[in-house]
């Protein structure tokens, strides 16, 4: 298992590197035990941190309120929680059948 999610019954728990201030929104990829995420948002007002959420949801095929930032709110270290992803973005394979 990778160090960067685990499951919670339906709901995915990510570790996130995040790097604001990008060109464009993407999953860059693990990164040791985080995923890293880089979002075109600066840090400022909790700017980032809704742009990472919308993200999220956009990729994983939920609504913004199934993504929830459960820890770092002023870090780019964070733990978010995906309340039963319904897809799983391009590039990103995770140990568990979603539907």
């Amino acid at each position: 298992m990778n160090a960067f999610y685990r499951w919670h019954n339906d709901d995915l728990i990510l570790q996130v590197s995040l790097l604001p201030n990008a060109r464009e929104d993407a999953i860059v990829g693990p990164v040791g035990d985080s995923l890293k995420i880089k979002v075109n948002a600066a840090p400022i007002e909790g700017k980032a941190n809704k742009r990472l959420i919308e993200f999220l949801a956009k990729e994983f095929g939920v609504s913004r309120s199934a993504v929830v930032l459960e820890s770092g709110h002023t870090s780019k270290s964070k733990r978010l929680r995906i309340k039963a992803p319904a897809k799983m973005p391009t590039g990103v394979a995770l140990n568990q059948t979603l539907f």
